[in-house]
Parts: C-alpha cells; sequence; structure tokens
C-alpha cells in the first residue's frame, strides 16, 4: 500500500506539504503545478488517505449525514448526487438518512453526534416539519445546514431560486393564451410552498392577470395532495384552464385524477410541474416541468457543510446558476 512519502518522493515535495494537499487543507499554499503534481503521483501510485488515522489526529470522521423526507422520491436524485461528488472531492463519505418523520431522524443523529459519528448534518426537511422537530438537530452540537429552507434561529442555509422557478411555468402559459392559470401549492407550513407562492403572484402581476384565490390549493407536495388539489379545482363552477403544480409528486397524482374525473390534459387544462424527473417524462400524457438546479444545491450545501466543520462562517445562500429551465412535453397547449 502506498504511503505519503511514496507520494512526495515521485512528486518531489514535502511530505507536509502532500499532506496538506490531499486533505485539502486551508494552510495548503502551493503553486498550481506543484498541486497537479501530487494529484498525479497520488493517481499513479493509487494512493488512499488513511481516514482513521486522519480521524483520530484530527478529532474527525470525514463524514457528513445527509437527512432527506424520502430517500424514494426521485426529485432528491440529482440532490444526492450532487452532495456525495462534492463529498468525494473534499475526502468525505455520506451517510443517507430518511426523514418522513424528523422525530425519530432527530433521535437518530442525536446518537450519531453524540457518538462523534459524523462530523456535521445536511437537513432537507419535509413538507410538515416544524421547529420542534428541527430542534434535536439545530441544537448547536454539530454544524448543520438547511437544504431548501430557511430559519430566523440558525444561519447557514442554501435554497433553490423558487420565485423564479414559477415564474418561467406562468410565463410558458401566458405565452400559450392562458389567463385563468392556478397554483397548485404545498402545505402552508412549507418554506419552498411560501417561497413559490410569492413567485406566482409577482409572476401573474407582472402579467397584467388577476389571480382567483379559488384558483389557489395548498395541500402539499405528494401525488395523494396533488388528486385532493383536482377534485377541489373541479368542482369549482368556473375552472382555471392551466395550472403550475408547485411539485412534481403532485402533478402526478393530478393527472390521474384528472383522467378520473374526465379532464383531458392538455386539451381541457395545461399543467405545469415544478421540478424535473423521470416519472415525468414517463407520465401520460409526459409533464412539462420546470427542472431546478437541484444537483448544484447539493454540491452547493456540501460545500457549505464543509466550510461550516472547519469553523467558518457562511451565509444563506440561493442557489442561481444554472437558472431554472422550461422542458417542454406534452402537458400544455394553446389555449
Amino acid at each position: 500500500m502506498s504511503t505519503l512519502s511514496d507520494v512526495a518522493a515521485l512528486a518531489g515535495v514535502s511530505i507536509s506539504a502532500v499532506s496538506r494537499v490531499l486533505s485539502n487543507a486551508p494552510s495548503s499554499r502551493v503553486s498550481g503545478a506543484t498541486r497537479q503534481r501530487i494529484e498525479d503521483a497520488a493517481r499513479e501510485l493509487n494512493y488512499h488517505p488513511n481516514f482513521a488515522a486522519r480521524a483520530l489526529k484530527f478529532s474527525r470522521t470525514n463524514v457528513v449525514a445527509l437527512v432527506v423526507p424520502d430517500l424514494t422520491n426521485a426529485i432528491f436524485t440529482e440532490l444526492m448526487r450532487g452532495v456525495e461528488e462534492a463529498a468525494a472531492d473534499l475526502g468525505y463519505m455520506v451517510l443517507l438518512a430518511r426523514a418522513e418523520s424528523m422525530q425519530p431522524a432527530a433521535a437518530t443523529m442525536a446518537k450519531l453526534v453524540g457518538e462523534g459519528r459524523v462530523d456535521g448534518v445536511l437537513v432537507q426537511v419535509g413538507d410538515n416539519t416544524t421547529s420542534e422537530d428541527l430542534a434535536g438537530i439545530l441544537d448547536g452540537r454539530v454544524p448543520a445546514v438547511l437544504i431548501n429552507s430557511t430559519r430566523d434561529d440558525h444561519v447557514g442555509s442554501v435554497i433553490l431560486p423558487d420565485e423564479a422557478g414559477v415564474a418561467v411555468a406562468v410565463r410558458h402559459l401566458v405565452e400559450l393564451g392562458h389567463t385563468s392559470i392556478g397554483l397548485v401549492n404545498g402545505l402552508p407550513t412549507s418554506d419552498s410552498a411560501s417561497r413559490r407562492s410569492v413567485g406566482f403572484e409577482r409572476a401573474m402581476t407582472a402579467a397584467g392577470l388577476r389571480i382567483n384565490p379559488a384558483f389557489v390549493t395548498s395541500f402539499g407536495y405528494d401525488p395523494q395532495q396533488g388528486r385532493a388539489a383536482m377534485r377541489t379545482l373541479s368542482a369549482l363552477a368556473e375552472r382555471p384552464t392551466a395550472l403550475v403544480v408547485a411539485n412534481v409528486n403532485a402533478a402526478l397524482g393530478l393527472l390521474v385524477e384528472a383522467r378520473t374525473l374526465g379532464i383531458a390534459v392538455p386539451d381541457d387544462l395545461s399543467i405545469v410541474a415544478i421540478h424535473d424527473a423521470w416519472t415525468a417524462a414517463n407520465a401520460w400524457p409526459p409533464l412539462t416541468t420546470v427542472r431546478m438546479p437541484l444537483y448544484e444545491l447539493g454540491k452547493i450545501s456540501m460545500a457549505a457543510i464543509f466550510d461550516r466543520i472547519r469553523s467558518e462562517a457562511i451565509d444563506d445562500v440561493v442557489v442561481t446558476d444554472p437558472e431554472p429551465e422550461l422542458v417542454l412535453r406534452e402537458s400544455t397547449a394553446r389555449r
């Protein structure tokens, strides 16, 4: 097995320089050429750091926990990929935890933190997560960063450009000639739903359109809640001709209920969903969506928790690059 000494000899540098470069130490001040020589030497020798020894030396495990509401949710695939790839670049591993109910997750995190098994926690909260649910995780015992939600008493979050994403959806429907546009939103307690509501209001105002309050629902983001929203809207004497659905999972349920009720999509009702996933492309009809920068959300979140672990100050961040992108499929049509 190759050692630091072997890498140093092949690269023609000191052992301490190799150690600093390969551990991404803040004190690693070497030229780009020297860093490249060290990294090339490590690859050539198939050198792998001894993480157990590093953990003992720096009182770190080089493991972060990523808590998401549901590991089977297709939306989280790109988020997790971004976190894992950024973690690998920083010499970290990711422990995935499901948090459909945050209370068990809080107990699990408390155990992991108390036993020193993780250096930090990334938390993607669920739709109906309360402050009390998060208290066990955000109690200051371990560095923590919130993903796509914010709290007044916690600095350190990375969120999506939700307002901009909804604006893309509204503009698309307006360009198709729709004026009676509704919003199928998440629960009122959801941080992202609040931002998407603001984005809808601003985009409709910018288009010179009035919002009919009856066309706005707030049942939640899952398929059953999407079905409930469709039943509510279908019972109206006057119905919207187009909907912005604030989550693709809710849109899938809404599609099923529309078919059950005999509402043709897109002939009777056009639908644009926020978030893109393989499920959207395989629905019938395939869903027009707004692709959000979930991969970048994961990468930036991992960078933020890495900085926090190193006791560096971090801010609340909105991911703005790339911008939300319309993915045109068959669930929208000209009015």
